[in-house]
This record gives structure tokens, sequence and C-alpha cells, in this order.
């Protein structure tokens, strides 16, 4: 079962494996630069940093817009559910909190949602202190 000591997700081949590999070909990259500088191999080895640097860039863009995409069907789940369980739209709610609670909020049951939501503003709660205000936690292993 999800809660807040384990709902942290890692995605190993991205995580672990690429964003690794591309951080050590760039470093490695540009310590080639810095040996051959005033040399012959310096243009050579200036085409390397510049791939190193594109690839470096690929899986953190990749990230950004999953993640992107992913805040976007959040706010949407949430004025949904908003809607449901109160009949009145979330959006002047919406505006009082940081993308950062609506996503904490998230993880609410629908019976303590309303609750959490007013507390949250008032209170001007971080998302981890509303992750651990959470009784009932709704699972979401889908995410990105």
């Amino acid at each position: 079962m999800q809660n807040f000591k384990n709902h942290t997700r890692y995605y190993p081949l991205h995580h672990f494996i690429i964003t690794p590999l591309t951080i050590i070909y760039f470093i490695w990259s540009l310590s080639n630069v810095f040996t051959s500088w005033g040399t012959d191999q310096l243009s050579g080895e200036l085409h390397g940093l510049l791939g190193a640097i594109i690839l470096l860039i690929l899986p953190l863009l990749a990230r950004i817009y999953a993640l992107k995409n992913q805040d976007r069907t959040i706010r949407l789940e949430m004025r949904q559910r908003y809607f449901e369980l109160t009949g009145e739209s979330f959006l002047p709610k919406e505006k009082k909190l940081r993308l950062s609670q609506i996503i904490a909020l998230r993880f609410a049951s629908d019976n303590e949602l309303v609750v959490l939501i007013e507390k949250a503003i008032s209170g001007g709660m971080r998302s981890k202190e509303i992750k651990q205000e959470i009784q009932n936690w709704q699972e979401d292993r889908r995410r990105v």
C-alpha cells in the first residue's frame, strides 16, 4: 500500500543509468577539452563536448516534458474531484494554492480532501506537511 513513506518513485533506466552516464560523458568530454587546450586536437574535443552537452540536455528535457504534462493532468483531476465532491468550481481555491500543494492534495481520499484544501489554504501548509496529514492515502502508481 502506498503511503507518505513509500510514495516517491524512481525510474531506474532514467535515474540510475541514462542520467548518470550522460553526466559522466559530459565531465569526460569537458576534461578532454581542457587537456587538449592549445593543441591540434582541440577542435575534435570541442565537437565531442557539444555532443555531450546535447546528450546531457535530452534526458532532462524528456523528464521536464513528462512532468509538465503530469502537472496539467493533476490540476484537471483535482478540478474534477473537487467539483464531484462539492458541486463547485475548484478555480477559486486553485488560485490560492501552489502547484506543489495541489500535487500533494491529490493523494488525499475524497473524505478528507475538502478539509485538507481549506487547511492548506488557511495554514499555508507545505506539500510535505499536507502529505503527512493524509490519513487515507489514495494510491497513484501510474505517475511519471
